[in-house]
């Protein structure tokens, strides 16, 4: 993958904390690997932390692998509108076709790599495939759809989260 626009990989988890809306350790992806105008790899150690947010019972459910994917799309969606004025403000609507393939994504002791692609897309939404891999293992896969500046449009519903936003405002 080659980048569209001067911003070349890898970009590291600063990078990304200031162009998402994820702070501290709700931000979970490490560094973005590489992209271009359609794709977006990532990775992610963030699940092998004991205190990461996103744990429930001490446990890190093979789903949560879900706000790795939107993460990795809002980042997207960063790169490549990095030269409009006002970022633009995704929410997750839908998620489909999700096969998680493993229970758990904290038994993985090797970084996480997370794969996002842009299928199709216009200036209200976007869809994307998003694959979680350790290794060679996928262990988890799916297609999420992404409406673009919903709640300026009033198209948002009351408790939609922003996409890779696990706690509803």
């Amino acid at each position: 993958m080659t980048a569209t626009i001067p911003l070349a990989p890898p970009l590291d988890h600063a990078w990304i904390a200031a162009h998402i809306p994820h702070g501290g350790a709700m931000c979970v992806l490490d560094t973005v690997d590489a992209w271009d105008a359609a794709r977006i790899r990532c990775t992610a150690t963030s699940h092998c932390d004991p205190h990461n947010p996103l744990r429930a019972h001490g446990r890190l459910a093979s789903v949560c692998g879900i706000e790795y994917a939107a993460q990795a799309m809002a980042v997207h969606g960063a790169l490549l509108g990095a030269h409009e004025a006002r970022p633009r403000v995704g929410y997750l609507a839908s998620v489909r076709n999700v096969d998680a393939f493993v229970d758990r994504l904290d038994t993985f002791a090797q970084p996480l790599v997370v794969e996002a692609e842009r299928v199709s897309g216009d200036a209200r939404s976007v869809l994307y495939g998003f694959a979680l891999r350790c290794g060679d293992r996928v262990l988890l896969s799916g297609r999420a759809a992404v409406m673009l500046d919903a709640s300026a449009a009033g198209a948002l519903r009351p408790g939609a989260a922003p996409a890779g936003d696990a706690n509803p405002r």
